[in-house]
């Protein structure tokens, strides 16, 4: 392998150097427990608090509504959960989509086994939520709409204020898991109608291992993990002092150039878009094509298995995803691309393809003709595929 293009930003991203600089000192020098009480610690304590207003400047909270977590699936099952959990006595149903990440899914399906009711809603061929489905499934024993910002596989943003609406309108929480629109799109919480929103620092240049929680103020919500009186009694463990700091300054460094990135990257995805569609037959994009992240192009091609075009693409220097990172040992076709009405033979020929701002046109092309390149060389040794053309000449 002469060289390597990463094009799975949506999986993770590198540490900003910035971002790095900014942790150093508290793994070596200001190495203190900022929950302790003396001067050492106290010092580390302020930066945190700094931390914190900058990163709820960043969405229109205050730094009393960000509590600090592990990462987006915690706080997915955090806010899921909690609410759940206080809420119990008003109501036992949420309302979901089928597009969901796993963090919310599974947490909904384990809140079933305990007596809670769930309401998955269909999404249309784009992957957007019908509003007047949402309204449908409300009920009177409704506590909580939790539906993502963006999709992280298929990257079509979703009507999150209309649907913040809605909620607040019937007197129900609304929770969006925004860990890959977060510092990506511009997020206001009043604006947006949201009370609870999940993310996590390192989709955006951050450190791994660290995310949070906005609650907006007077939601109630039980706590996930107990212990100590960490973050204001809500969330127990000691403060991740350096990966707090280095999450807000990620989220400094993109919330500053959020208009600058998605420019750039919209020109680079409509690029890849283009010329897949153009060149290599048999090949369709997912998700909306404009209401859309602006790093995200996932295609499907027939006749080719997904997990062998990752190897290829591999092999070619390329790092890929088939869909989200947390399920890519599995190998069964894309929940979320079922959910958009694709059939699992096509469904299992899918590949994610997310961009950042050091990808670079030459990055594009090569991608473009290497995928040409895979695709025809995995469809020479399909006799369905041979079987196809023939019928398409004979027809």
């Amino acid at each position: 392998m002469s060289k390597m293009i990463y094009m799975d930003s949506a999986a993770t991203t590198k540490v900003a150097p910035e971002v790095f600089d900014a942790m150093l000192p508290f793994f070596c020098e200001e190495y203190g427990n900022p929950s302790s009480a003396y001067a050492f610690s106290g010092k580390i304590a302020q930066k945190v608090a700094e931390a914190r207003a900058s990163i709820a400047e960043s969405i229109g909270a205050t730094e009393k509504e960000i509590f600090f977590t592990g990462g987006g699936s915690e706080s997915d099952n955090w806010a899921i959960k909690g609410v759940a959990d206080a809420l119990k006595d008003k109501g036992n149903h949420i309302i979901t989509t089928k597009i969901e990440h796993h963090a919310v899914l599974h947490t909904c399906e384990f809140l079933e086994k305990h007596g809670y009711e769930v309401t998955y809603l269909p999404v249309d061929e784009y992957g957007l939520v019908s509003l007047e489905e949402l309204k449908k499934a409300i009920r009177p024993t409704t506590i909580l709409i939790s539906i993502m910002f963006a999709n992280n596989e298929i990257g079509t943003i979703e009507p999150i204020a209309e649907i913040g609406k809605i909620a607040h309108e019937h007197g129900i929480y609304f929770h969006t898991d925004a860990v890959q629109a977060f510092a990506h799109e511009h997020i206001n919480v009043d604006e947006m109608n949201i009370d609870l929103l999940s993310a996590s620092a390192h989709k955006i240049n951050g450190p791994k291992g660290v995310g949070l929680m906005y609650i907006r103020k007077g939601t109630k919500l039980s706590n996930l993990i107990h212990g100590g009186a960490q973050e204001s009694g809500k969330r127990a463990g000691t403060t991740n002092a350096a990966g707090i700091i280095g999450f807000a300054k990620a989220t400094e460094l993109a919330t500053a150039r959020i208009d600058k990135a998605n420019a750039y990257q919209t020109v680079l995805r409509d690029k890849l878009i283009k010329r897949v569609l153009e060149e290599i037959p048999y090949s369709r994009v997912n998700g909306h094509l404009t209401n859309r992240l602006s790093n995200n192009a996932n295609f499907c091609f027939r006749f080719v298995e997904g997990e062998s075009l990752l190897i290829l693409l591999d092999q070619a220097g390329i790092c890929a995803s088939s869909g989200s990172a947390c399920t890519s040992g599995s190998l069964d076709p894309s929940h979320v691309l079922l959910a958009i009405g694709l059939p699992h033979e096509i469904a299992h020929g899918s590949v994610r393809l997310t961009i950042s701002e050091e990808t670079t046109e030459e990055d594009i092309d090569y991608a473009v003709e290497s995928l040409k390149k895979i695709i025809e060389r995995l469809r020479s040794m399909s006799p369905l595929y041979e079987d196809f053309v023939k019928k398409n000449k004979e027809a």
